[in-house]
């Protein structure tokens, strides 16, 4: 199955940028895909009806692709909080069942995270663990800053001391006036302490980009086949 989880090693990293990219590119590629996003915290109440913000970005890059959630929140804090917040606790096997039934539909779910891995979403329960029990494997989102290394390298030791497969890195974001020693020492420094390669670098496409200038940014800076870990005979006729 052509499924991955997006999550990162901080916020504002560009989870949803990169999951709303990876499924229009495979959507672009002839695959049916969908973006499954379980947890939504944030949420925007327009009209007196709560809306994902993150989904509403992957309809405007891409309006055919279809976009879950099973649980949606106003606070903009932790799972686990939020949830706490409104009363409606989150069930890590509604959340499983929701993921069996969407996937069966589509050949390629994108999962888009809320928070980090360590996030706590329920008492005594990561969103690592909800991970571990989807048995589905991740990329790390991240941006170029003086954080970078530590920060990806911590959500990397976590996730696979909580036994998760960890497919690559994504560093996002990367701006024109970007410094260089900066930008080659993280894909360096994460490539040589950990067993985990870095599968794409992409730029700042600015405010005003268009979709074709996301997904061309995704085919060109980005390693698909890595990422689901199979060969994409489609990307050969693209």
């Amino acid at each position: 199955m052509l499924n991955i989880y997006v999550t990162s090693s901080e916020r504002k990293s560009g989870k949803t940028f990169i999951s709303a990219g990876i499924a229009a590119t495979m959507q672009s590629l002839g695959y049916s895909t969908t973006v499954y996003k379980p947890i939504q915290t944030s949420g925007i109440e327009i009209k007196g009806f709560m809306q994902s913000p993150d989904l509403t970005f992957v309809k405007t890059i891409d309006p055919y692709i279809n976009t879950h959630f099973s649980y949606l929140y106003k606070e903009n804090t932790e799972p686990l909080i939020a949830s706490e917040i409104d009363n409606e606790i989150i069930e890590t096997d509604f959340i499983l069942n929701e993921y069996k039934r969407i996937t069966s539909m589509y050949e390629c779910t994108i999962m888009d995270g809320d928070g980090g891995i360590l996030s706590p979403i329920a008492v005594n329960t990561h969103t690592a663990d909800l991970i571990k029990k989807l048995s589905i494997p991740i990329i790390i989102t991240t941006s170029p800053s003086v954080n970078s290394i530590n920060n990806t390298l911590m959500t990397i030791f976590a996730a696979q001391e909580k036994g998760l497969d960890v497919r690559g890195v994504i560093l996002n974001n990367i701006q024109k006036d970007c410094d260089k020693t900066l930008l080659s020492s993280i894909p360096r420094a994460i490539e040589e302490f950990t067993n985990v390669k870095v599968l794409g670098l992409l730029p700042n496409l600015g405010a005003k980009f268009s979709p074709e200038d996301l997904i061309t940014a995704i085919l060109n800076g980005m390693d698909i086949e890595s990422i689901f870990n199979i060969k994409i005979e489609k990307l050969d006729l693209n």
